[in-house]
């Protein structure tokens, strides 16, 4: 079964029906069907909630997290050698911190990482990428 990790602009794109949002539909549905693994990153899911309460308030924050909690999304904690991988790749390529998460995820699940953020080109070769933008 072939991984995926999305990282938060992934989801974010997918939640407000921004332009790739289709692609990463796709994906849910793959996942629902049982034909993808989904993963995230516990700090990626934490940085929605802050962009969202940041952006709209609480409540907003709070229903996102409801809705990100009805996907096929497998949401994963961080333990010390994901910490220290995330330290690394900032330290190397100088992605923002939270966004070290999902890389490190995906470096380590050999997964693809789904993102619509334009940082992750400093991975492209080290890193499976699957461009969530049109």
């Amino acid at each position: 079964m072939k991984r995926y990790v999305l990282d938060a602009s992934a989801v974010m794109t997918f939640l407000d029906d921004r332009s790739g949002a289709a692609k990463v539909g796709e994906l849910l549905l793959a996942a629902a069907e049982g034909g993808r693994s989904l993963l995230m990153s516990v700090v990626n899911w934490g940085e929605i909630y802050f962009v969202v309460w940041r952006g709209r308030g609480e409540a907003a924050a709070e229903e996102t997290l409801s809705q990100i909690g009805r996907l096929p999304i497998e949401v994963i904690d961080v333990d010390m050698p994901t910490a220290k991988q995330a330290a690394a790749l900032k330290a190397t390529f100088g992605l923002p911190y939270a966004d070290c998460f999902a890389a490190a995820l995906a470096q380590q699940r050999k997964a693809t990482l789904a993102t619509a953020d334009k940082d992750f080109a400093r991975l492209q070769k080290s890193l499976s990428l699957l461009w969530a933008q049109v």
